[in-house]
């Protein structure tokens, strides 16, 4: 029998609401140089305040007549920005800003940043803090000793240090453009109201722990769900309390919550601050850890961070997850030059806190990107990065 039901009508029902598709809306150029400057408004929040005294970021601007080679070209650092939809680009070198440029329509100095993964390389510093309060008791612990509820889930042998180097073994490739994926169901749970722990917890196994790398938002959030069971307080809460009062911050930063009750901050990706503020974070692990004389961050968790001994986190060695110009280790990407001595904090759509110690040099851009990954944009940016920092050097 024929049917009698329109095929746009068909086609209607099965495809997804506004609701479901609002993560997709969020990010799509052009509206995200408005949304990534203002996820506040859109979503839940709970600030991180500053507290403490403000410490001014000293300003000694240069012009940075320079130039990078890509493709067999010079660029300039403008072109940089127009084919990488940069919205602010901030230069530290020996602790003071000498270049800061905003391109993106709604971005300036006050304005916070959308960082996306680099939260994670945040929930990574707040680790290393709360071993040194205790709080913690080693990486070796499992999971489960602080989130029982992870028993009998794929997760349930899995150390803090196989999530800080993301070789859980959990979980499929972390892909945005397939529907059904891990990370989509996790962004429409947290956007749509679900169970974002749930859509963890279902997570399959794929290698035994600790053997291959997989880059994961999940091995990240459990990170910071463990720290919140671990202190007692809210993400955000231990965040200034332990690492945001103490930087001399310009303006109090932000994690954007879950729809869904309890709601919860997503510790791999949904930290807002300025960009000066992002590079007070670089500054900290550029100085091993140290702020105006006080030991924030561990200096051997800041150590832990430049690098890692594993094989299968060398660069160049990550596997289908990571370009083949980066190592990882304690939730950021490495560069591994000795020479060099650099690495990086990474979100998609184009975010970097790059760190070089050996030339003193931090760098934070911020862009817009209409996907969220892109090999060739990535790859020109941190040629351009490295350019910038081999100049100060």
């Amino acid at each position: 029998m024929t049917s009698t039901v329109e095929p746009s009508i068909v086609r209607a029902a099965h495809e997804p609401s506004w609701w479901d598709r609002q993560g997709d809306l969020i990010m799509r150029r052009p509206f995200n140089e408005w949304t990534f400057t203002h996820m506040n408004w859109l979503m839940p929040t709970e600030y991180v305040p500053r507290g403490g005294p403000h410490r001014p970021l000293p300003l000694s601007p240069c012009p940075l007549d320079l130039t990078y080679r890509f493709d067999d070209r010079d660029h300039t650092l403008t072109e940089l920005h127009r084919r990488t939809y940069t919205t602010a680009f901030v230069v530290l070198h020996r602790g003071e800003i000498v270049h800061e440029t905003y391109p993106g329509a709604f971005a300036g100095p006050r304005s916070r940043m959308q960082l996306f993964s680099i939260s994670k390389s945040v929930t990574s510093m707040l680790i290393g803090i709360a071993l040194a309060d205790g709080a913690i008791g080693s990486v070796k612990d499992r999971i489960t000793d602080y989130r029982p509820d992870f028993r009998g889930t794929a997760y349930e042998e899995s150390t803090l240090a196989d999530l800080l180097d993301m070789t859980s073994g959990v979980g499929d490739a972390e892909v945005w453009d397939v529907p059904d994926s891990g990370i989509k169901r996790f962004e429409q749970a947290v956007m749509g109201g679900g169970d974002v722990a749930e859509v963890i917890r279902a997570a399959p196994r794929r290698t035994a722990p600790g053997e291959t790398f997989n880059y994961s938002t999940f091995d990240a959030q459990i990170l910071g769900w463990v720290l919140e069971a671990a202190t007692g307080r809210s993400l955000a809460a231990y965040a200034s309390e332990r690492l945001w009062t103490h930087l001399g911050a310009d303006r109090d930063a932000y994690y954007w919550l879950t729809r869904a009750r309890p709601r919860t901050a997503i510790g791999g990706g949904s930290f807002n601050a300025t960009a000066r503020d992002v590079a007070r974070l670089g500054l900290l692990m550029a100085n091993d850890g140290v702020v105006a004389g006080r030991q924030v961050v561990p200096r051997d968790w800041v150590r832990r961070s430049r690098g890692s001994d594993l094989p299968q986190l060398a660069v160049g060695a990550l596997g289908p997850s990571g370009y083949d110009h980066y190592g990882y280790a304690n939730q950021w990407w490495t560069l591994g030059e000795s020479s060099f001595n650099a690495f990086t904090g990474l979100g998609v759509h184009g975010q970097y806190l790059f760190v070089d110690p050996t030339a003193d040099v931090v760098i934070v851009k911020c862009s817009a990107w209409p996907t969220q990954d892109d090999e060739r944009r990535d790859r020109e940016t941190i040629t351009a990065l490295r350019r910038v920092a081999d100049h100060f050097a």
